[in-house]
């Protein structure tokens, strides 16, 4: 595990590198309850999850509009993958529509897929027809219901909003790499990963869904989770490149 890491300032974004060697990159997509703020945002997430797995973690910057941001996000990927070794994308909210709107654009190219990806309280359905949204409006303290509707907008401008790169859980998971998703039980995007882990798995993909009972329990223990499960991802990826 590295204990030091340090913060270089890279043409997609902010990139935290631990002192060692790097078996693999991490593309980490911020997002905040706004679905806005800056890849700064993750820098702490991304120097905790550098120390605990000695991989580099790129805070991809991205534009507030879609498509433009997932274009953003997948010049990153195309950058991160130019370097060569493994890569794997993590994204939250916002971040986390991206990261699995990337995932569907690398599967429906043909492209090579990440090794996993990790997906922390995503917004994975912009028509905003999950129960969750009204049923935990009140325990949620972590993002404004009431104007989650204007700022999806705002983002998804003129968009269908089942489009399936906008809204992943409206496309086809078939074919998609291993994915962990992150939750809280009282929070207002709760349905939408529950949702994306029944159809992802009823699609053939391997998913690790963790649901914590609030947001506070999700804050401690998410980070560690997911280092956890991509350290192990990178380890099984290896083996199967390298069955010898």
């Amino acid at each position: 595990m590295a204990s030091e890491v340090r913060v270089e300032e890279g043409p997609f974004g902010p990139e935290v590198r631990p002192g060692g060697p790097v078996e693999q990159t991490v593309l980490y997509l911020h997002g905040d309850p706004r679905l806005a703020g800056t890849p700064q945002d993750a820098l702490p997430t991304a120097r905790e999850l550098a120390r605990s797995t000695g991989y580099a973690v790129l805070c991809a910057r991205y534009r507030p509009r879609f498509p433009q941001a997932l274009q953003d996000v997948y010049d990153a990927w195309e950058h991160c993958r130019a370097r060569g070794g493994a890569v794997a994308v993590a994204g939250k909210r916002l971040g986390g529509a991206l990261a699995a709107g990337l995932l569907l654009r690398l599967r429906d190219e043909g492209a090579p897929p990440p090794t996993c990806a990790v997906l922390v309280s995503p917004l994975l359905d912009f028509t905003l027809d999950a129960p969750s949204l009204l049923l935990n409006a009140a325990a949620d303290r972590t993002m404004d219901a009431q104007s989650l509707p204007a700022r999806a907008a705002a983002y998804a401008g003129p968009t269908p909003r089942a489009t399936p790169l906008l809204s992943p859980l409206h496309g086809n998971l078939h074919g998609l790499p291993p994915i962990q998703l992150h939750a809280a039980g009282t929070e207002v995007l709760l349905d939408d990963a529950l949702s994306f882990a029944t159809r992802a798995a009823h699609s053939g993909v391997a998913v690790d869904l963790r649901v914590y009972e609030d947001a506070s329990a999700l804050g401690l223990r998410q980070t560690g989770a997911t280092a956890e499960y991509l350290t192990s991802r990178c380890r099984s990826g290896n083996l199967s490149l390298h069955p010898g």
